[in-house]
């Protein structure tokens, strides 16, 4: 798209964020005076959404909080731009490094994502889950993925919102957007960026989130290639039967119910597997 056809909206999802938002509105008005500006104040308890609109921010209201993911689709529906820059509004992305992401972003890649570095993590419990979910999901993918689960990114507004539906109410839609990018076949890219601490108590609960996850873990693979996952369970499964069933005719000449049950188990999770894997393809050939 010509570049001086194109429009930027910012995107900023928020709760009880009034502290970090004067900082970070001023610098955005500083570096793009002409963009559009939106806040999703999602259910707020403080005055989040009176500071913004005091900065110059057009502000959209959830009656009560209904999660991160929630507030990044109202701010997609809302926007007016044809590109949009999704950022958090707790002080930990600068805007300064908006341009990099845009720059690469005019190269030809349909989204551009800002990889924080190590040290940017918030802890190194953090920091090793992170790791975890990257690994995994570029082996999954077959690309490397630095940051899966970073917030901070620019996207053309036509391929974000075709994938809305896909998208859950709370922290994972950062996975599932990239993961529903790679599967579609649309060019991914990373810019390194640090982030800083944030301003504020932090939303994420240690205990509950990371039941939640390890969630993720699974999500990440079913959504891109379930095969990819139910396989070498499967395998495991027919592997250990088969190494029971020589045991026990070693020893007892006969099958036991605990190789049969071993067995079916196997085809059983290969069954699950190769009918999730159909209904992916069917889901993303809504984008075909």
């Amino acid at each position: 798209m010509p570049e001086q056809s194109q429009t930027l909206s910012i995107i900023l999802p928020a709760k009880n964020e009034a502290a970090a938002l004067p900082e970070l509105l001023t610098d955005l008005h500083r570096l793009y005076p002409q963009a559009e500006l939106l806040l999703v104040d999602d259910g707020s308890t403080d005055d989040t959404a009176d500071v913004a609109a005091r900065h110059g921010a057009r502000v959209v209201r959830h009656p009560y909080s209904l999660g991160n993911g929630a507030a990044i689709k109202s701010g997609a529906r809302a926007a007016t731009g044809n590109i949009l820059v999704f950022m958090d509004g707790d002080g930990q992305h600068n805007a300064n490094d908006i341009p990099a992401l845009l720059a690469k972003l005019q190269t030809g890649y349909d989204m551009v994502v800002g990889a924080r570095t190590s040290h940017s993590q918030a802890s190194l419990g953090r920091n090793f889950a992170n790791r975890i979910y990257n690994r995994l999901a570029s082996w999954i993918v077959g690309h490397r993925i630095p940051d899966l689960t970073s917030g901070f990114r620019a996207v053309g507004t036509a391929r974000f919102r075709e994938f809305l539906y896909l998208l859950p109410n709370g922290f994972s839609y950062p996975t599932t957007i990239t993961m529903a990018f790679f599967r579609a076949g649309y060019g991914v890219a990373y810019v390194s960026i640090t982030a800083g601490k944030r301003l504020g108590k932090s939303h994420i609960r240690p205990l509950q989130d990371g039941v939640r996850f390890l969630l993720i873990i699974f999500k990440v693979g079913t959504l891109y290639s379930p095969l990819k996952i139910f396989l070498p369970i499967s395998f495991v499964f027919f592997m250990t039967g088969v190494c029971y069933y020589i045991y026990t005719f070693v020893t007892e000449h006969r099958l036991t119910n605990m190789s049969a049950l071993l067995f079916i188990t196997a085809l059983l999770v290969f069954l699950i597997g190769l009918v999730s894997e159909q209904i992916t393809t069917l889901i993303y050939s809504k984008q075909a």
